[in-house]
């Protein structure tokens, strides 16, 4: 970070943070719901007579569960992250490059640790 490059204001970054958290919460709580609710089915299926379409169903469903919980996952991974550089005083900054992630793209994607340009570059890989 260079001193040419303009810090963002500390309200907003204290209401950042606070979104972060609230955020990280929500996200944490229902991960959590999610797993009890994969754990109710699997009893369920187990007590009652097989079906191989419900099988399948309950299969294709636990799936879709599965790549949201990973999705909610990474997610909760860069909110850790964009709440550590909230500590270390380099939020706002991008990761890669250490230019500033601008305030529109912060209130967009809180937990943003790049530019909407690297960010880009980064998903045509």
């Amino acid at each position: 970070m260079t001193n040419s490059q303009k810090s963002l204001a500390p309200s907003f970054v204290e209401a950042k943070r606070r979104e972060l958290s609230a955020l990280r919460e929500a996200l944490k709580k229902g991960a959590g719901t999610t797993e009890k609710e994969e754990g109710i089915v699997k009893d369920a299926s187990a007590q009652q007579a097989r079906e191989f379409e419900d099988d399948a169903q309950k299969l294709d469903t636990l799936e879709k569960e599965g790549l949201l919980v990973s999705r909610t996952l990474d997610r909760l991974t860069k909110i850790d992250r964009a709440l550590e550089k909230i500590k270390a005083g380099t939020y706002g900054f991008s990761d890669i490059s250490g230019e500033p992630i601008g305030e529109e793209r912060l209130n967009a994607v809180p937990e943003a640790t790049n530019t909407l340009r690297e960010q880009e570059n980064s998903e045509r890989r």
